[in-house]
């Protein structure tokens, strides 16, 4: 509907409320004239009479009536659409649609979504886990979690937390090996390969300003991060992952930092994304907010290892 239909409805309807032509341009702050050719207008397009005129009263004819009633449905529909629309930007309602990276959203977000949804009982979550590219806008998600460096411009990015990759391994495979000093020391060493790190099967490792570049091997690769922890944690060999991952781990001494004085290229953040803030639904917003409290302090930190 544009502008000009928009006007001639309004006029019709107060024309129907008021009995004249002139009681209602005064309503609406308009000549009596305008609202008299805003009607014909009206009544040609719609090929109709809707009102029946004498010198005394104006009334609507029986399709008037009829349209009369079926625009103040509309109307009606209309209000309680914004009032709808109102609601949600002041309070969280409704449906909230987040994407959540695999391990991480297993691990750390989703024990915690209970203490969200309690938090605010009108709320539901779909949460979807995956650790494919999800295009948050064409597949309709009000937000999502994302590790590492952002790459999609159109997204605003919250950062909610710092990590960092570390090198470990079990404490039966590192007694029986040769000790861990150098970065090169890793060529001597069987490795568990991540074989969606973006420099695999190179691991970059700085110390003193000094920048190292080293080709590992062993005997297992895989695209999972949590089968490079199990394999790990089995003695298969020398892991690189991320704080977030082995925290536990290293926590019960089931796995062992090496090389620590060495920092480790990669990974370096935790971040909450969405399409826009501006206009923003309550319920995208009071996630986000929830969130970065939940990770004000990194909860791998808690685990008393990771510092």
């Amino acid at each position: 509907m544009n502008g000009n239909e928009a006007d001639q409805i309004e006029a019709f309807l107060a024309v129907v409320e008021s009995g004249s032509f002139s009681a209602a341009g005064r309503k609406i702050g308009r000549d009596g004239s305008v609202i008299s050719r805003r009607i014909v207008a009206l009544e040609t397009r719609l090929g109709i009479r809707l009102l029946e005129r004498s010198t005394r009263r104006v009334a609507p004819t029986e399709a008037g009536i009829r349209f009369r009633d079926r625009v103040r449905e509309a109307m009606d529909i209309m209000r309680t659409a914004e009032d709808e629309a109102r609601a949600m930007a002041a309070s969280p309602t409704g449906l909230l649609r987040v994407s959540l990276p695999l391990a991480f959203g297993r691990i750390w977000i989703a024990p915690r979504l209970p203490e969200f949804l309690a938090r605010y009982p009108a709320l539901r979550v779909e949460a979807s886990y995956t650790d494919r590219y999800v295009d948050l806008i064409a597949e309709g998600f009000d937000a999502g979690v994302r590790i590492g460096e952002m790459k999609d411009s159109r997204l605003i990015a919250r950062r909610i937390a710092m990590t960092r990759r570390l090198i470990c391994a079990a404490p039966s495979y590192l007694d029986q090996r040769p000790a861990l000093q150098e970065a090169d020391d890793l060529l001597r060493h069987d490795c568990v390969c991540f074989t969606r790190l973006a420099t695999h099967p190179v691991w970059h490792l700085q110390r003193n300003g000094k920048s190292r570049a080293v080709r590992v091997s062993g005997r297992l690769e895989t695209d999972d991060a949590e089968a490079v922890v199990q394999a790990a944690l089995a003695g298969l060999g020398v892991a690189m992952a991320t704080d977030w991952l082995v925290a536990r781990e290293l926590a019960d001494g089931r796995l062992i930092p090496v090389l620590t004085d060495w920092t480790v290229s990669g990974e370096d953040g935790v971040s909450v994304v969405r399409a826009s803030v501006q206009h923003e639904p309550a319920k995208s917003r009071v996630f986000v907010e929830w969130l970065a409290e939940v990770f004000a302090t990194p909860p791998w930190q808690d685990q008393g290892v990771i510092r």
